[in-house]
């Protein structure tokens, strides 16, 4: 899919909220219907920490779109991303608001998204035809596992190979030897969702993405919080 088709959209970087999750779940929460919170509440509760994607200078929009649907579905909260000098785009009739619900954590290189990634715990490694590390070795890993996708063209370049823990493989059996980025990493992001090392989140780490839900399903999310933050203050001044 072309850049230029009108489908297609630029991703960009959002701010963190400054305000904190549980002013914002009170605030916002009574706006919502019963039926809406109660779907919120499920997605959030199924989300995984513990398994986190990166995206290196993908290209397509259509691969863009189809990683980060396919990551919502299978309840992957947050992608790390390294867009490179062309940025990230998608297209709004593949990705289907998926963006809206992810996390997307910002990179300005490999480097410091490996330090990142390092500093909270996870193992890195990169898809690679050549891989010798197990799918299903990944899936059953107890520590926190991030997987690199590369360019759909050259794939994962030779430096980001260099800071990774090591390259993994999805086993194929047919005459074809590698698969389309999104379908690749459709296929690991299942894995690492079924596998038996996956565990689920805390309440905190609910909340959060709980906050963060609200504030993408509100309109003017952030005047109303700000607005009953300032109420509570002022009564609990009285």
């Amino acid at each position: 899919m072309r850049r230029d088709d009108a489908d297609v959209f630029e991703l960009h970087a959002q701010g963190e909220p400054s305000l904190t999750p549980d002013h914002i779940v009170a605030a916002l929460q009574p706006l919502l219907t019963p039926a809406r919170w109660s779907k919120l509440v499920q997605v959030a509760a199924q989300r995984l920490l513990c398994r986190t994607l990166v995206i290196e200078e993908l290209a397509d929009p259509h691969n863009v779109s189809a990683v980060l649907r396919s990551a919502d579905a299978f309840g992957i909260d947050r992608i790390h991303i390294v867009a490179g000098e062309q940025g990230l785009h998608a297209a709004h009739r593949v990705a289907k608001g998926a963006e809206r619900w992810l996390d997307l954590r910002w990179h300005d290189d490999m480097s410091s998204c490996v330090s990142r990634l390092r500093r909270e715990g996870f193992r890195i490694y990169a898809a690679a035809m050549n891989g010798q590390v197990g799918l299903s070795e990944l899936a059953a890993s107890p520590e926190p596992v991030a997987i690199v996708f590369g360019n759909e063209h050259r794939g994962v370049r030779p430096e980001t190979r260099a800071l990774v823990d090591g390259l993994y493989s999805i086993p194929m059996v047919g005459f074809v030897e590698s698969l389309n980025v999104s379908v690749a990493a459709a296929i690991t992001l299942h894995a690492l969702r079924t596998g038996e090392g996956a565990y689920a989140i805390g309440a905190a780490e609910q909340q959060e993405i709980l906050a963060r839900f609200l504030m993408r399903s509100v309109r003017d999310a952030a005047g109303i919080v700000s607005e009953y933050v300032d109420k509570t203050q002022n009564e609990g001044g009285n």
